[in-house]
């Protein structure tokens, strides 16, 4: 598994981009609002992967951000949703409004995304909560919970859904927890609270 690339950008186009690295450019298929973050040609980028490996196609798609990746992995976990789509959901939400769409059940966010009619947005809103009650249950019985953060969550019930919308993203409780333990929450919305965790979280 290719982790990440990094190297000269040799070429953008609509949907993918070509970065050169000790003679071999390799083709990785990325959002269009990931392109258009990326440097200029000639520059060097780093971008993080996913290979996907098929039996007539082995392809590399490129995100930006750790976040992104993981998204267009949980993406790829909802029956019907194929990296196309996953691609062009990425490209129109970002990973927090994603996932906080997801915890509050705000389809008509998720419905309004290209390829993504009422009834996949419900899918994906009941696979994505049933995946994280199932890590939540298995949690029960470990020593990982922070009694900080599950007081926090006790008082604010944003603080909640904030820490749901992260677990959602794949992140621990215990990194979530360390991620927020300097963050006043407080004065901060869920979407804010769940920005200043990824940021924390990417460091």
């Amino acid at each position: 598994m290719i982790a990440f690339i990094k190297g000269n950008l040799e070429a953008k186009s609509k949907g993918y981009i070509v970065i050169e690295v000790a003679g071999i450019g390799y083709k990785i298929y990325m959002p269009e609002s990931a392109i258009a973050k990326l440097g200029e040609v000639g520059s060097n980028v780093k971008v993080y992967t996913f290979m996907r490996v098929r039996e007539d196609d082995i392809s590399l798609y490129g995100f930006i951000t750790n976040e992104e990746l993981r998204m267009f992995e949980l993406l790829l976990s909802v029956s019907g949703i194929g990296a196309k789509g996953a691609l062009t959901i990425l490209s129109n939400v970002s990973p927090s409004q994603f996932a906080l769409a997801v915890i509050s059940n705000d389809v008509n966010v998720l419905k309004k995304l290209p390829g993504i009619g009422p009834k996949t947005a419900q899918r994906v809103i009941l696979e994505l909560k049933d995946k994280l009650k199932k890590e939540q249950d298995i949690m029960q019985g470990e020593e990982q919970e922070n009694s900080a953060l599950q007081v926090a969550i006790q008082d604010d019930e944003k603080i909640g859904e904030a820490v749901s919308a992260l677990q959602v993203l794949g992140y621990s409780r215990k990194e979530i927890a360390d991620s927020l333990a300097n963050v006043d929450m407080a004065s901060l919305s869920v979407e804010d609270i769940i920005r200043r965790g990824l940021s924390n979280l990417a460091k």
